[in-house]
C-alpha cells in the first residue's frame, strides 16, 4: 500500500506509556497515527486532520475539559466518517456515555486483542492491509 493512502488513526491517551503501546499496536495493524494526551489537544488535530483520520482509539479518563465519552460524542457528531473505540480499565459505559456505533475494550489490552477487535468492527474498505489479510 502507498503511504498516501495508509489510513490515519488518532490515539488519544494521557498516560505517555500506554499512548506509546497503543500507538504501536496500531501501526502493526497498518495504520499510519497521530497522537493525543488529551481532548483538547485531540479535537484541534482532528480540526487539521479530520479527512485522513478513519479511527479514533481514546481513553476515557483524560485531564482538560473532555473525557473519552465527551471526545466520541464530538467526533459522532463532526465527523461521522470516523470509526470510534473506547478503552478504559477503570470504567465501563453506561447507557449513553458513547454514540451508539462506538466501541469499547477494556484494559489492559495487547496487540491480539486490539487487532481482533479491530478486524471485527471497521468496515472492509476502512482495514488497513495487515488487518485485512488477517481476517
Amino acid at each position: 500500500m502507498a503511504p498516501s493512502t495508509v489510513p490515519f488513526a488518532l490515539v488519544v491517551d494521557d498516560d505517555p506509556l500506554i499512548l506509546m503501546d497503543t500507538t504501536v499496536i496500531l501501526k502493526d495493524a497498518g495504520f499510519r497515527v497521530h497522537e493525543a494526551m488529551d481532548g483538547n489537544e485531540a479535537t484541534a488535530i482532528l480540526a487539521e486532520h479530520w479527512e485522513s483520520i478513519i479511527l479514533l482509539f481514546s481513553d476515557v479518563d483524560m485531564p482538560g475539559d473532555m473525557n473519552g465519552f465527551d471526545l466520541a460524542r464530538h467526533v459522532d457528531h463532526h465527523w461521522p466518517h470516523i470509526e470510534i473505540v473506547i478503552a478504559s480499565g477503570h470504567v465501563l459505559p453506561a447507557e449513553g456515555d458513547m454514540p451508539d456505533r462506538a466501541t469499547f475494550i477494556p484494559k489492559p489490552f495487547n496487540k491480539r486483542t486490539v487487532h481482533e477487535h479491530l478486524a471485527t468492527m471497521l468496515p472492509d474498505e476502512k482495514k488497513p492491509e495487515p488487518l485485512a489479510k488477517a481476517v
